[in-house]
């Protein structure tokens, strides 16, 4: 007895499924991902009573003061007379500015910068302080 033999179909790999669940980890990954400034130089900040472990923003510029002097804006370092152009520009994005100042830094150095931001035109500034535990 001699059986017909139906044509064979092709095996195809839909891979729109497979796709639309990439695209879903992604989106929850870029949701639930946390952005957190990373410090370029290593600043100790100054103990307060009234601090936060709240980080500043993402969105907000920050200036770090080492305790040798050098001064990073927004992860590059600068010279102490290269900033005065960097504070313009950060002055004309009207975000806030946060200053990560070492506890051992000199106080001059801090309200040098500050005295520059505030020439440039920078209103919000804020000082980076660590809670006491």
């Amino acid at each position: 007895m001699q059986f017909r033999q139906r044509p064979r179909e092709e095996l195809e790999l839909n891979l729109i499924p497979l796709i639309d669940v990439i695209f879903m980890l992604l989106i929850f990954f870029m949701l639930t991902t946390t952005f957190v400034h990373d410090r370029t130089l290593n600043v100790t900040l100054p103990v307060s009573s009234q601090g936060t472990e709240k980080r500043a923003p993402v969105k907000d510029h920050v200036i770090e003061i080492a305790r040798d002097g050098r001064i990073a804006i927004d992860g590059k370092i600068y010279d102490s007379d290269a900033i005065r152009p960097v504070l313009r520009s950060i002055a004309a994005d009207q975000r806030p500015v946060v200053v990560w100042a070492d506890a051992d830094v000199v106080n001059q150095k801090v309200i040098s910068v500050l005295d520059l931001a505030r020439e440039a035109g920078i209103t919000k500034v804020g000082l980076g302080t660590t809670p006491v535990k």
